[in-house]
């Protein structure tokens, strides 16, 4: 049993090649992409609509939807109530995500818009070029740092939610596997981020809108690059 254990948490390296991820996901996923796109909007709302407490559970029952897709079976709507379940395990991962994004939005304010506001009540008029220039290279000096911190983390962490529902594992055993999964497919992963950015600028490109649409792509190329580490045992 502790065998059997062992060899279903074991991975794979070097097994991630980004653009080929996007296609095959786009490939598993394209006969009901539109379907999977409601699961993903519905979570988000209710994610939102909770203030985000309910986020670690919404993307679990998004992606527990996703990989049964991706592992060759129908899209069943109802799994993503099962997300609910693992409302507890994910609770960890929910907070190492949500709380950065927090501190980071506290310091892109701090650092950019309240120096701007800061300048009004002295009634000295706009800021001159040069304060101008001075204050939005140190809130994009700050910000950028604090953004490829973010980056690092979240990357760390990339495997998480997955293995949560895939393996039924706690968030802090998903927490040391998915970061000890990430280093050892380093290059793999940094092409993923790189390919969903370019996925967020093309949905960007039609005035934002495209985001949305783009969603199940970006979500089922994840899970493939996933499966494509931890292979579903048969």
């Amino acid at each position: 049993m502790f065998d059997s254990k062992m060899k279903e948490l074991e991975f794979r390296t070097g097994a991630i090649k980004p653009i080929e991820c996007v296609k095959e996901a786009f490939s598993l996923i394209k006969d009901e992409y539109w379907v999977l796109l409601v699961v993903s909007i519905i979570g988000a709302m209710i994610a939102a609509v909770s203030v985000y407490i309910l986020i670690g559970a919404m993307v679990c029952g998004i992606f527990k939807t996703y990989l049964r897709k991706i592992d060759g079976d129908k899209v069943k709507f109802d799994d993503l109530w099962t997300g609910f379940k693992y409302f507890r395990p994910s609770l960890l991962v929910t907070i190492l995500i949500v709380v950065p994004i927090v501190v980071w939005t506290a310091i892109l304010v701090v650092t950019l818009y309240l120096p701007l506001i800061m300048q009004l009540p002295q009634g000295s008029g706009p800021l001159d070029g040069d304060e101008m220039m001075r204050s939005a290279l140190i809130a994009f000096s700050v910000d950028a740092v604090v953004a490829l911190l973010m980056v690092c983390l979240h990357s760390l962490l990339i495997f998480c939610f997955p293995l949560i529902v895939d393996k039924g594992i706690s968030g802090w055993d998903s927490i040391k596997l998915s970061s000890r999964a990430v280093m050892k497919n380093l290059g793999g992963i940094g092409g993923m981020v790189a390919a969903n950015l370019g996925l967020v600028m093309l949905g960007f490109l039609t005035c934002g809108i495209g985001i949305y649409a783009v969603l199940p792509l970006l979500t089922a190329s994840n899970l493939v690059a996933y499966r494509k580490v931890f292979p579903k045992l048969v």
